[in-house]
């Protein structure tokens, strides 16, 4: 690598780590939102607040929200709101360094489906990956102590649900802006925020006290300054993913998202004094080296038909 091509990608580098640190962080907050008013209603105001910095971008930057193939945009967006539902549902009551693990399940899937959906052929070292990542999962999760329950199981489906939005932006969404997809993320985050809302008050006997289960209540000034803080930080963090992944290989920069199994488990322990066991710590390890694995892998063919291609 030339020593400009060097110093992009350690620009674009930085630019993920900070971005993940930052979700790292944020993401701790979300058991103080919890404590405060429920997922719905957590979901609906943060979506609100996005769609005003997505509606002044428009009129005062050009952003582009309008999509190219609605169709597919509706589809990814369905698939990662819902990643992001079970992800933050699971997040009031499960450590974040558990729930970010089995988010980060989702290179396995995109393997998995890769294989199954797309008839991809797979070499052994991403075979050994995706076995590598299954034991990181079971080492963080330890479903010897007290059994695996489907509860402890949410976040490895966000996962596959974040897999399938990855394959989804992949092939069908490349031509589409980044705004526009996040415009169609945050719709689809809103409506999920309607019909949970409208469930909990139409279907339920009688709205709980779960964050899952919760009405519409009133907003304290707690619940508008960290969701606030969610909403900011959320769009600060995808600036500086997206200004990464411009300027840089993108097969290159996602192992540097791995990154946030790390912060996330640090921001835990200097806020909350939260901790995982040396064998949950091990299982981070492997699933961080699972994932690069299959990036870096995964980038090759790319790279080698680049340099096929060069003069």
């Amino acid at each position: 690598m030339r020593s400009g091509e060097t110093g992009r990608f350690l620009h674009a580098a930085a630019h993920v780590v900070a971005a993940v640190a930052l979700l790292g962080l944020i993401d701790n907050f979300v058991r103080l939102i919890a404590a405060e008013a429920g997922l719905w209603q957590f979901h609906i105001t943060r979506s609100a607040m996005v769609a005003v910095v997505l509606w002044l971008g428009a009129r005062l930057l050009g952003w582009r929200l309008r999509s190219r193939r609605p169709g597919w945009v509706a589809l990814r967006s369905a698939a990662l709101s819902g990643a992001m539902m079970i992800y933050f549902a699971a997040l009031a009551f499960m450590p974040i360094a558990q729930v970010a693990a089995g988010l980060f399940t989702s290179p396995i899937f995109v393997l998995i489906l890769s294989i199954l959906v797309l008839r991809e052929r797979v070499g052994p070292w991403r075979v050994a990956a995706v076995a590598l990542g299954f034991l990181g999962v079971l080492l963080v999760l330890e479903p010897w102590k007290s059994g695996l329950s489907a509860l402890a199981l949410m976040p490895v489906a966000a996962g596959a649900l974040y897999a399938v939005q990855a394959l989804v932006t992949r092939h069908r969404c490349a031509g589409e802006t980044t705004m526009s997809l996040q415009a169609g993320f945050f719709a689809a985050v809103a409506a999920w925020g309607v019909l949970g809302a409208g469930f909990v008050h139409l279907v339920l006997p009688e709205p709980g006290t779960g964050f899952a289960s919760r009405g519409l209540v009133a907003p304290t000034p707690a619940f508008w300054l960290w969701t606030t803080v969610q909403a900011l930080g959320s769009l600060a963090a995808l600036a500086l993913l997206t200004r990464g992944y411009q300027t840089a290989e993108p097969s290159r920069l996602a192992v540097f998202e791995y990154a946030f199994l790390g912060f996330a488990s640090l921001w835990a322990w200097l806020l909350w004094g939260e901790a995982l066991s040396p064998l949950g710590y091990a299982g981070l390890a492997l699933i961080a080296l699972a994932g690069a694995v299959i990036s870096l892998r995964s980038g090759l063919p790319e790279a080698a038909a680049r340099k096929a291609a060069a003069p």
